[in-house]
């Protein structure tokens, strides 16, 4: 008996002219994910990537892998079996022979993308059902099934398998359909979860962290390159920026109203994350805010940083709630990193009492105080690129 993986993919069948340019980056990524990993066939027919793998024992961790690719909706193992309702039947009885055991119930799906198979659904159905039914201590329940068996003719052979054993993709857009943005990656929470759900619509992405010794530690700059590789095992290699800032953040604590702090930092990131965009043939950038959690998220606070980017500024959480954010950071594995207690920069000379309705005028105002262009510079110059891969 043969196994394969047949992985559907969703949006891209919309791609209508399109959509080949789609396909081929998808079955690109999944090359690239899939390399080190196993060797395998794939081709692609009918809105399915088929993939044979040439070592059984490592299905389970190709489809692991698969299941963090953009643009893939289900991954599922399937048995393979001759286009004969006979040799369907005994692939089905040796494939599900765990799945139907004494006590669960079951229907049969069966889907006939080759018309010329000489049964239709309904009869494959009446078929398949009936010989498992006799074979198996299990019985029929069309209404409330433990086991949905779902047979597929297509057109290179017929596949077999349970709907409960389906492994959900992603969705969203492959990687590299999307162009490039920049995510401003704290220790947080949110931006993580920001950077993964751009990268869902196919947006490539590259990251800044804002480092500011020795008021953070090495830990703190380890915690985000940790949680860029995290992100790294859905979008690939990330290049990570990391920015000395401890000198800005002592300019602005001598030199300006403790209430404006954190505003004149944010507008210091937005101004040195574009520079770097721009390097990098970056089109936007991305970051974590969510209306009214913090101070410096209000949308008169959002206006006044966001002021100061002249290019589009991504916030994908902005209308979402702290739980909500909370549960994305929990499924794609961020959430346990995020929290380790290494503080970040924007944790650093966090002011007591900070605006939370600011006027541009009065923020500017307190800017002028310093030396902007001189302070990006050095900045930049000082800027360490670490190319960040999955782990």
């Amino acid at each position: 008996m043969k196994e394969i993986i047949l992985a559907k993919y969703g949006e891209i069948i919309l791609k209508g002219g399109n959509r080949a340019r789609f396909e081929n980056v998808l079955l690109n990524n999944i090359r690239n994910s899939l390399r080190e990993v196993a060797e395998f066939d794939m081709r692609l027919a009918q809105a399915t990537v088929y993939v044979e793998v040439h070592d059984p024992k490592k299905l389970d961790l190709v489809v692991e892998r698969m299941a963090k690719i953009f643009g893939l909706v289900t991954i599922t193992r399937a048995a393979a079996a001759e286009k004969d309702i006979e040799d369907i039947k005994r692939t089905a009885g040796e494939y599900l022979k765990n799945d139907l055991i004494e006590g669960r119930t079951f229907k049969v799906e069966a889907k006939r993308s080759d018309k010329g198979f000489p049964l239709k659904s309904p009869e494959i159905c009446r078929e398949i059902g009936g010989y498992l039914d006799d074979e198996f201590p299990s019985s029929v329940d069309v209404h409330d099934p433990d086991r949905t068996v779902r047979i597929e003719i297509r057109d290179f052979g017929a596949y077999i398998y349970c709907d409960e054993n389906k492994t959900a993709g992603q969705g969203g857009m492959p990687i590299g359909t999307g162009d490039r943005a920049t995510l401003l990656l704290s220790g947080g929470i949110d931006s993580p979860v920001a950077g993964h759900m751009i990268s869902k619509r196919g947006v490539e992405i590259n990251a800044v962290n804002f480092f500011s010794f020795p008021y953070t530690s090495q830990r703190a700059k380890e915690k985000v390159i940790e949680l860029a590789s995290i992100l790294a095992r859905y979008t690939s290699k990330i290049n990570l920026y990391v920015v000395p800032f401890t000198e800005i953040q002592i300019q602005i604590r001598d030199n300006c109203p403790e209430e404006h702090m954190t505003l004149i930092m944010r507008r210091f990131m937005m101004r040195i994350a574009e520079r770097i965009a721009r390097k990098t043939k970056s089109l936007a950038l991305v970051t974590g805010e969510s209306v009214g959690q913090v101070a410096s998220q209000t949308l008169s606070a959002l206006d006044v940083t966001n002021d100061v980017a002249d290019m589009p500024v991504l916030q994908p959480l902005i209308g979402m709630d702290k739980n909500e954010i909370i549960e994305r950071a929990v499924k794609i594995g961020t959430f346990d990193t995020s929290i380790l207690p290494y503080e970040d920069c924007c944790t650093v000379f966090t002011p007591k009492h900070p605006t939370t309705h600011p006027v541009r005028a009065n923020i500017e105002k307190t800017e002028s105080r310093l030396d902007v262009e001189t302070l990006i510079e050095a900045a930049l110059a000082g800027t360490e690129m670490i190319e960040v891969y999955p782990r």
